[in-house]
Order: structure tokens, then sequence, then C-alpha cells
């Protein structure tokens, strides 16, 4: 693949965080799960194992946060995980509704419509940027990045004004990284703020856009899991010869396609509920071509290594090895024994109990963020991660 060129010659590594609202907490698992294996329960502070790190979505909330912790060493990852067991939904979220509303879905659905056609949204996420404030140091970032604990961050967002996907990127002022443009994707180098990790966050429906400044105009933008074609780019154009990739996609989700069987008769399918299609557009969203990218990565690999070495050294493409850790297990079937941790107004709000038959695990798994449904997801991202630890060890070597 391209690679690009940063001040430094060391060679990095990337961590790539793939986006999905709650779901993300899985990502914190695996990285606690790495942190431990990497023996920081050692007195010595370890460096931190990341050079580039690259985030969509919810992803780009938990990449910033260890950008701005990477001056920590290892710990940053369990400072990672212990942020995540503290979060609630009331810090992402807000319903705004009348208490009168919060118990009677029919109040409810009509109060949500009325918002979403006043400000373009279901929900109101303003309490997340209180606090990213709180959690996220901008100033740590650039710390980071200035004593070469890190050589470069990256958040993508997707323009609804443009339709581009734009991938936002900050690196030290000395860096040598042209920008770059393919078809439908743009990268821009200036400092990541708080607005930036709001944009890339910004679930489709649920959360308003954001407004960012781009080629002298502002532009509104949403999630940045949206259009997006290519999500190893930014790691390969920003100088990485090896990435970790961590995505909060499952496995076919055949207990939940409402398929029922009766003797004798072939086989029905229940109709979707409003929860079910809710579920479907945002699992449509999130299923990132991840492994198309992956695969495409790999063919130029081994075409790299068919070649003559003298003829492979003129080539501007370098060999990417890539390492990618998912979830193991149906994070809906998960999310649907933790729906009762979502607060009862919030249940309401959304169609009413979000019960099997509607379908609603899929949905509220990006909406789940509570303690136990958290708790949860980071177990199976550390459970996962132990699974493959030599694989995952060797690869960090």
């Amino acid at each position: 693949m391209l690679t690009g060129l940063l001040s430094s010659e060391r060679k990095r590594t990337a961590l790539v965080l793939m986006g999905g609202g709650a779901r993300t907490a899985y990502q914190a698992g695996v990285l606690q799960a790495l942190a431990d294996m990497r023996g920081l329960q050692t007195a010595a502070v370890q460096r931190f194992p990341f050079q580039v790190l690259v985030g969509t979505s919810a992803g780009a909330l938990n990449v910033a946060f260890l950008a701005a912790r990477a001056g920590h060493g290892l710990i940053a990852l369990q400072e990672l995980a212990y942020f995540w067991m503290q979060l609630r939904s009331t810090q992402v979220y807000k319903l705004d509704v009348s208490m009168a509303a919060r118990w009677s879905k029919y109040l409810a659905a009509w109060s949500l419509t009325r918002n979403a056609m006043a400000h373009g949204a279901v929900l109101d996420n303003t309490p997340l940027v209180d606090t990213l404030h709180r959690a996220i140091s901008l100033t740590g970032i650039e710390a980071a990045l200035q004593s070469h604990a890190i050589d470069a961050l990256a958040v993508t967002a997707s323009s609804y004004t443009s339709g581009v996907h734009w991938t936002f990127c900050q690196t030290r002022p000395a860096a040598i990284v042209t920008p770059w443009q393919r078809p439908g994707r743009r990268a821009d180098f200036q400092p990541i703020t708080i607005e930036h990790l709001m944009a890339s966050s910004a679930l489709p429906l649920l959360f308003p856009p954001t407004p960012l400044w781009v080629d002298q105009g502002a532009e509104y933008f949403g999630d940045g899991s949206m259009r997006q074609i290519a999500p190893l780019s930014p790691a390969v154009h920003l100088g990485a010869q090896k990435i970790l990739v961590v995505g909060v996609g499952q496995p076919l989700r055949t207990a939940w396609t409402g398929r029922t069987q009766e003797p004798g008769k072939s086989v029905l399918s229940r109709k979707p509920g409003l929860g079910t299609m809710a579920g479907h557009a945002l699992a449509s969203v999130f299923h990132d071509t991840l492994l198309a990218d992956v695969e495409q990565l790999q063919r130029v690999n081994q075409t790299l290594q068919r070649l003559p070495p003298e003829a492979a050294r003129l080539l501007p493409f370098k060999p990417v090895e890539v390492l990618v850790i998912a979830p193991s297990a149906s994070l809906d079937a998960l999310a649907m024994a933790h729906m009762h941790s979502l607060p009862r107004h919030t249940q309401q709000a959304l169609g009413g109990r979000l019960k099997l038959q509607s379908g609603g695990a899929g949905l509220a798994s990006y909406l789940l963020f509570e303690p136990d449904f958290v708790r949860a997801l980071m177990a199976l991202g550390a459970q996962d991660a132990y699974a493959r630890k030599d694989e995952l060890l060797a690869f960090m070597a």
C-alpha cells in the first residue's frame, strides 16, 4: 500500500478502531487485555504501543482518549477501560420530552417526531460534549505528539453537505504528510477538537449533525461510518507498517431474523417492527467495508512479495501487516440480555419496552451506555483477545 511520510523514521504500528455507538466498549475490553498481556502489572510504566491512532464514530472517541493519555504509557489502555466502566447513557444523550411523554409511548413518539423535524435528530447529545471535555485533554494530545509518544491522530466523519468522507489528521508541525484525495474521500490536517469528535460520532437520525470548517467553508457532518469505503487507508497514508484493527461487527444474527417454523408448513418471516427496521438501518451504516479493505491490502502484499526485490524497491508501495479482532458472539443477543438497564423513559420513548418481538435489541445495542452492558462487552473483548493471545503478542512484538 502507498504510505505517507512523517519526520520520524521509526516503524509504526497503527490502531484502527471502528464505530458502533455503545458497542465500542468492546474495544476497551480488547485493549485492556492487551495491556495485561504486555505486563502492565510490573512496576515500570511501559511505552505506549501505537504510533498512529485512527478512529471512526465512537471509535474516534476512544482513540482521542488514548492519544491524550499516550504519555502515560501502557496505562492509557487501562484508563480507557475505567472511563467506559464509569459511563452512563445520561452522560451521552438526553431525551427532550415532557414528563407525561416519558410514560406514554404515544406522546413520546409525537414529541420525538417533533424534535426530529426541528433539529434533525431524535436525541440530544449535548451531554456528550461535557463528557468529552472532562475526559479528553486536547493539550494532552498535543503533548503526546510533541513528545513522540504518538506520531499521528486521525478521526473520520461524513459530510452531509458534500457527501465526501473526510479524515481529519493531527501530527507534529514538522511532520511531512501530504493530504490525500481520492474519489469520495479526502484528508485534511488540522488540530482535532471536541467538535471533530462530536461530528464523527453523530449517529444518523439519532444525533444532530455538527458543523466543521473545510475548504474555507462550513459543512455539516455526521457519523464517520457513513460512506466509509477504505477504513485502513488513513493508517497506511500515515506511514503504518502494522495495523491492529478492532471492529464491532458480529456474526450473522440467525437468532434474531424473526423467522418462525410451524409443523408441516414453510418457514415464515415475522413482519419487522420499528425497532427491527431502525436496528437494521444502523447495522447497514456500521456494516463497514473492513474485511474487503483487508483483503485488498493482502492482495497488494502478495503481489509485492512475488516481485523481484529490485523491482519492489522502485514502487511507492510497502507491505502492511494487518490483524483484525472482532466480536465472536452476537452483540444483539448481548444487548437483549441487558435491555432492562436502559432507563424506563428511554425505552418508552424509543418505542415501548423494545421487546424481542420488536427487534429492538439491535437498536438498543448502539444506545446502551450502561454499566451492565458495558462490562459484558468488555468481558467479551477480553475473552476474544485472550483467545488469540499468542497471535496478538507476536503481532505487537
